[in-house]
This record gives structure tokens, sequence and C-alpha cells, in this order.
């Protein structure tokens, strides 16, 4: 996530407050000191740090911080809400023209995303919204950018209009002939972007807003380069009437302080972020959930709804229930296993829960090898026979030779697979007991 060295530091400066007994006005200003520091380092915008320390130091030395029961849970408090505060208070949406055709435009410099960007909300807009969406190809500029966008029109089932050659404005007109007299909901233009932002790039973009008077004029930004979003965003706010943020590589390792200072320094609202190159790696940006993790306090709720949108839950359901009454064979492990891969890496999983990243630590395992070890134990399960996988008792040494070389293991992983599996079994029959 694009805040994990923030959220570390955070973690790491709350936790040494929770061990005081009491707030006073030093280890308040030791706290405040190590909460800029950690702000600077994650490349948050000078203006917003000031801000947010000021913010913090006027409510937590209050009375009511002071008197609290428990000073530490009520710092904790304060700095959520301050994030929740710089990060956009909450979640915003799409603007749509009920009952008419709403026009959108993606713009952003080169490199940022912006044509895969378009796709994924294409996507979004038709699976999530029910609307019938157009691409527009408008990028006349890049090479081959109109080849992408129909590519990737066709892998999110998007109709794209193009044309062979012409200008910008001129592709736009006779997208907008053809939305309205086809009854699309949703047209979305996909712009030209420039290695910079350049006079040329600016007129050609105003020139299409004054086309199109779009209901959204979004722009893609990419994580990894910090505090640039917000001269990014700034640059594009003072020729054009920009709505919202599509954030690109939200998933990599960077320090996240642009993410965090642009809507408080541009008043423009992140209201996409893409987690991964798939097509359906793309989520709402909601201020309070970023912010919980921010703090190391999970994203449960992201976790369901991810959970509900990737997993079988029928299949899920009935082979839990096998599990719970202790009859649940090597099949019903494979599908679990199946349906928590679906979920993508432990480390993205064990991040929405509260204190995961610190359960990542200590367990010491990375994304590689825990990978590794679900392809190794499908492999073992699928080497055996259907007799086998329902009745694991039968599975004597020539059998467990048979799976290891088969899977291409060895019998020291059969065997430990086996144990596992009955160790399992009994945990699943003992909570089953204590249930009833």
């Amino acid at each position: 996530m694009a805040f994990e060295n923030l959220s570390n530091r955070l973690s790491q400066t709350l936790k040494n407050i929770a061990g005081k007994g009491t707030l006073t006005n030093e280890n308040m200003n030791d706290m405040l000191k190590e909460v800029r520091f950690a702000l600077i380092e994650a490349d948050v915008h000078p203006q917003v740090v000031n801000d947010f320390i000021e913010q913090i130091q006027q409510e937590a030395t209050g009375q009511k911080v002071i008197s609290a029961l428990n000073p530490s849970e009520m710092v904790v408090k304060i700095v959520n809400e301050e994030l929740i505060n710089i990060l956009g208070q909450e979640q915003v949406g799409l603007n749509y023209q009920e009952g008419q055709l709403t026009t959108m435009m993606m713009v952003g410099l080169q490199g940022s995303g912006k044509t895969t960007s378009s796709a994924k909300i294409a996507r979004y807009i038709t699976e999530k919204q029910d609307k019938k969406v157009l691409l527009v190809a408008a990028d006349m500029q890049r090479l081959a950018a109109v080849e992408q966008l129909q590519i990737l029109g066709q892998q999110v089932n998007v109709e794209v209009f193009s044309l062979d050659s012409g200008k910008p404005v001129e592709v736009a007109t006779k997208a907008l002939k053809y939305a309205k007299e086809n009854e699309f909901d949703v047209m979305l233009v996909d712009t030209a972007g420039r290695l910079h932002v350049d006079n040329e790039l600016m007129d050609e973009l105003v020139s299409l807003e004054k086309l199109l008077n779009p209901n959204e004029i979004l722009l893609t930004v990419d994580a990894m380069v910090g505090q640039d979003i917000v001269n990014v965003a700034s640059s594009f706010k003072e020729q054009i009437n920009l709505t919202g943020l599509m954030v690109t590589k939200y998933d990599g390792d960077a320090r996240g302080g642009g993410i965090l200072s642009v809507r408080h320094v541009t008043d423009v609202p992140v209201k996409f972020v893409g987690t991964g190159e798939k097509m359906d790696e793309i989520e709402l940006f909601y201020p309070d959930r970023v912010a919980s993790r921010i703090l190391g306090m999970g994203d449960i709720l992201t976790l369901i709804e991810q959970a509900q949108e990737k997993m079988d839950i029928e299949a899920s359901e009935k082979s839990a229930e096998r599990m719970m009454s202790g009859t649940f064979t090597f099949d019903d492990m494979l599908i679990q296993l199946e349906q928590v891969n679906k979920l993508g890496p432990l480390s993205g999983i064990l991040k929405m829960l509260p204190g995961g990243a610190n359960m990542m630590k200590n367990m010491n395992v990375s994304d590689d090898q825990s990978k590794a070890q679900m392809k190794k134990t499908k492999a073992m399960i699928q080497s055996m026979t259907l007799e086998e996988r329902d009745n694991p008792n039968m599975i004597r040494a020539s059998r467990r030779s048979r799976i290891a070389k088969g899977s291409g293991t060895s019998t020291t992983d059969v065997n430990r697979l086996l144990k596992q599996y009955e160790k399992m079994k009994d945990q699943m029959r003992l909570l089953s007991r204590m249930m009833k």
C-alpha cells in the first residue's frame, strides 16, 4: 500500500504514547515531533504538515484529552479524525447526468496509466452502476494509443469509438453524435497525454471541455511520484475544471505523501485508486478507511466487499458447513484455498486486518513464499484420487510416495499436509462441539 512507511512510523509513535500513564505537554510535544518527521519522510506537502500538526495540537492540548480516562486512545482518535479531514471527510462518487448522456474526460501526463484507467473506470461504471458506456479514443498523439484502448475495451466488454485520423475535437464531436443516437448512458473520452504540462496539451483539453461540457474531468496521477501529484493536479486545475483524481500504482512502495496532500492543497478529491494491473483492480477511495489503514487499524469493510465480489460464497459456505461438522474432505480444503487465493496476496489481506501488518512481519513469510506453499498444497491435493480426497485415512506409504511423485514434492511434504489436515479436522470438531 502507498502509505506503508508512514503507517509503520505513525503506529510506532502512537504506541510510544500508549505506554505513558498520563499525557503531558512534554510527551505530547515529543509525539508531535515524531508525527512531523513521519509526514515529512512520507513526502507530505509542507503546508499540509503544518496544518495537520497545528490542528492536532489544538485538539490534543484541550481539557477533554488531559482529563480523558485513556489519553493515548484519545490521541489516536484525534490523529485519525485529522487524517480523515485531510483526505476529504467522505467518499466522493462520480457525477452522473440522470436521464441524459453523462460525458467524462480522462486527462493526465504520459505514463501515468491514463488509458488503462479509462478502461478500468468504464468497466466499473458498466458492472457496478449498470450503465451503458462508450469509450472514446481521442488520444491521436501517442502511437498505438487508439489500438491500446480498443484492446482494453474488448477486455472489459465496452464499445470503443475511434477514427483512423483527425483531431481530438473532431473525434469527440462524432463520438457525441454516435453516443446520443445509440442511447449510451456515459461517454468516457481518453485524451492525449504529454511528458509534461504544456500549452498545446492544455489548449486541446480546453477545446474538448468547451465542446463536451463534461460532468467529470478525472486526472490520472501516479502514486509513486510523491509530492509532484500536487504540482500536476494544480497545473491541470488552473486550466480546466478538474473534478477528481484517479491514483495509479497505489499498491506500489510509494511514500503516500502526495495522496495525503492533494485534497488539502487543491481541493480535488481522490475518487479511485488503482491497486494492480488487472482490469478489476480498482477501488473507490474512502478517506475514513484509508486513515484507518494508515494507523494500522485495518480495513475490514473493504476486505468484506472484496470477498463478496471475488469469492464463490455458496461454495465457501457449503465447505465451511462441512468443516464445522467435522466431516470436511480434502476437496473442501481445496475449495477454501482457491477462495482465499482469489482475494490476492496474503500481505494484502493481512494489511486489512487490525494489526495485520505486524502479523505479516512476525510470520516472516513473503507473498512469493506463501504463494509457492499454496501452489504446492494444491498440487498435492490434485494428485490424490477422488477416493483418497474423500477418505484420507486410506493414504498409506505407497500412496504417499505416488502423491509426492505426481505433485513434484516429497513424502515429507505429503506427511506434513496430512498432519495439517488432521489438526484442522480436530480443531473444527472441537469448535463445533463448543458452539453446540
